[in-house]
């Protein structure tokens, strides 16, 4: 049979001491003496003592542990985020509970409920493109476990979120096709609920201002973010009479679905057509002609300050005013 671990009072009653004085010993209590503290620790570790974890826990009221909800944990966007959030539970002493919603509402809201019947000491999270119902802050709130938000975020005031302004990058790709004469410039945007695509439409608008560049509706498409609703929004524009010469696509997945539909239709990118997107994601690199340039929006900060925030809000004795901090997007030209 499997032997029971040892516990304080086994410790205790092998070195004829009361089991507050190994307690204290084995947390290096300056009430008790060098020897004495040796002579439990060497005990200890002959009995293969280990601490009871959930006694400490119960005892701290904590459970080390943070819940993080991500749409997708194999976008290399979000693997970027995971890296940092665990460096920074790591130096904190943490483990990171990770829960995948696939922009699933109803998926999302099963995990934040495991996470809150499990205890975890907080939650960091990225909405999926489909979540409207935000009545989990409330109840998060009122069960005193902060969450913080980061990348794509409520727009909603009183909660901790760190996100990327895309009104930076858009300029600066609105600019870039520009300045090589391009006068038709469409955007392919996500759904038209999500806070992400309202802010590139806002951006995009303006950064067609500003290089003194006419708005027309029929130059900005949406789509489901699926292979197929990618298509049916490229097709969208190719069809127009006076189809775009650039584009600006919601992310490096719909430029990936949208070049390729292009090439199959005979277009030449770089020369009948331009592509500029979101994200930066490191497979450009792999390719041979890849879009003109992509939008980096930081992932990797993103998430280590949102990380940085939480555990704030974690060791904090008192309720924090939220936080709402800003990363720049920028233009990286391929």
């Amino acid at each position: 049979m499997k032997k029971k671990p040892a516990t304080i009072k086994e410790i205790a009653r092998k070195l004829k001491i009361s089991a507050s004085t190994v307690s204290r010993a084995l947390n290096d209590h300056p009430s008790i003496g060098l020897i004495t503290t040796m002579r439990v620790k060497k005990m200890a570790e002959e009995l293969h003592y280990e601490p009871n974890q959930t006694a400490i826990f119960f005892k701290q009221r904590r459970t080390f542990t943070i819940g993080v909800i991500l749409p997708s944990l194999s976008e290399p966007f979000f693997s970027s985020a995971i890296s940092e959030i665990e460096n920074v539970a790591a130096e904190q002493h943490y483990t990171v509970l990770m829960g995948q919603s696939r922009d699933d509402a109803n998926r999302e809201l099963q995990i934040i409920q495991t996470f809150k019947k499990h205890r975890v000491d907080g939650i960091l999270m990225s909405l999926g493109k489909n979540t409207e119902d935000l009545g989990f802050i409330a109840m998060l709130k009122e069960s005193e476990i902060p969450i913080v938000f980061f990348d794509c975020v409520p727009r909603i005031k009183g909660v901790n979120k760190v996100f990327s302004d895309l009104s930076s990058g858009m300029r600066e790709a609105i600019q870039s096709f520009a300045s090589i004469g391009h006068k038709n410039i469409a955007l392919i945007n996500g759904p038209e609920n999500l806070l992400a695509s309202q802010e590139r439409i806002e951006a995009y608008k303006d950064a067609l201002r500003r290089e003194k560049l006419s708005f027309d509706r029929k130059y900005v498409v949406h789509t489901d973010l699926t292979e197929q609703g990618n298509i049916e929004a490229i097709e969208k524009l190719l069809l127009l009479p006076d189809r775009p010469s650039a584009i600006v696509s919601f992310n490096d997945f719909v430029t990936l679905d949208v070049m390729k539909y292009v090439r199959q239709k005979g277009l030449v990118q770089k020369k009948d057509i331009f592509f500029i997107s979101y994200a930066n994601y490191p497979l450009w690199k792999y390719m041979e002609n890849p879009p003109m340039g992509s939008i980096e929006q930081y992932p990797d900060k993103q998430a280590r300050r949102a990380a940085e925030i939480l555990f704030q809000q974690i060791g904090a004795k008192d309720d924090r005013e939220a936080l709402a901090e800003v990363f720049p997007s920028k233009l990286v030209l391929k």
